[in-house]
């Protein structure tokens, strides 16, 4: 099954999560050439900063919705939560 794209087409934080393991494979194998390991890498950078911001927009998100009346946020451990 296919994680889907965000809006516009924009690879979902799944989709970013396996490409970066890809990468990371590709850097670690022997058959990769300098400037195809360049071009991975940053591959890899732009994957990672767009998961990196695709999660503090949920951790905002999430904060949000646990703003209670008086606008007061509660800091909750989401594993607590189960």
């Amino acid at each position: 099954m296919t994680t889907p794209s965000g809006p516009a087409g924009v690879p979902g934080l799944g989709e970013d999560l396996r490409r970066l393991e890809d990468i990371v494979r590709s850097l670690e194998s022997d058959e990769v050439d300098l400037d195809a390991a360049l071009a991975l890498f940053e591959e890899g950078v732009a994957r990672l900063r767009a998961a990196r911001d695709r999660l503090t927009q949920a951790e905002a998100r999430v904060r949000k919705v646990l703003e209670d009346a008086e606008g007061a946020i509660r800091l909750v451990d989401l594993e607590s939560e189960k």
